[in-house]
């Protein structure tokens, strides 16, 4: 039930692989964890578009940091960006304010592509610098680094155990849509179809329940009190204090540009 904390060993890899996220890699996992969330908190407070342009290219810097490979890194977001895309289409449309140009009817204004903009950065920002600081971190490492950051153990233990079994609901699911395909089930719309897949979400509850009561009746054999043990700990070291003196100095930066800007 026990983990070592050795970061070389814990990254979001495949098998086999030792990957190296360059400086913020070498960097204590708790200390990573702060550094998004103020990172977050500065970035969503910014106002102006100077500002929040700054704070994408210091999430630019940071993956440059990392050595994360742009292309996937970016199509990622990109990811991010299609869930968020009809809602800053629509803006410039439905924000009053000074026309740009008419369509179909429908007025844009300044203000909305303005509205639009800023989301758009702010949402970059904060994603891509989540991503480069806490994305790479292992799983379990991250629940530890959680932990000593006195987060309550109960939504830890909810964040492991969520990470480490959804896959395995995944791969129900599919066994369940091949057993309906294998019975000649062809989804359509019609009332068929959606009790079919009621029953489906059903079955994998069901399966969930069943499958947690195993793993909790199996971690109790094996000695689990509510807590895991570790074998190692974290520890700031001289390398992090100084990230961390020039982190806190670029964040107050953009909070001085944005204060500084018209």
């Amino acid at each position: 039930m026990a983990h070592a904390l050795r970061p070389s060993e814990k990254t979001l890899a495949e098998a086999g692989a030792a990957p190296e996220y360059g400086t913020v890699g070498q960097l204590d996992p708790r200390l990573r964890i702060v550094m998004a969330g103020v990172f977050g908190i500065v970035t969503v407070a910014l106002t102006t578009l100077p500002a929040m342009a700054a704070a994408l290219a210091m999430a630019v810097g940071l993956m440059a940091l990392s050595k994360l490979p742009p292309g996937p890194t970016l199509r990622r977001m990109a990811m991010m960006d299609g869930f968020i895309l009809f809602m800053l289409v629509m803006l410039p449309f439905t924000v009053p304010g000074d026309a740009i140009f008419s369509l179909w009817g429908l007025t844009a204004s300044w203000q909305g592509l303005r509205q639009a903009t800023e989301i758009a950065l702010t949402a970059n920002a904060v994603i891509l610098a989540l991503m480069v600081l806490v994305g790479t971190l292992e799983p379990v490492t991250l629940g530890h680094a959680l932990h000593r950051l006195h987060c309550p153990e109960r939504l830890v233990h909810l964040l492991m155990f969520t990470i480490r079994y959804i896959e395995v609901l995944r791969h129900e699911y599919l066994r369940l849509r091949a057993a309906m395909k294998v019975r000649g089930f062809r989804p359509g719309t019609n009332w068929h179809t959606y009790r079919s897949f009621g029953y489906l979400v059903g079955m994998m509850l069901v399966r969930a329940i069943e499958r947690s009561e195993r793993i909790l009746s199996a971690m109790r054999c094996r000695g689990f009190s509510g807590r895991f043990p570790l074998l190692g700990d974290f520890a700031l070291t001289a390398r992090d204090r100084r990230v961390a003196v020039v982190f806190c100095g670029l964040c107050t930066a953009l909070l001085g540009v944005d204060l500084a800007w018209p």
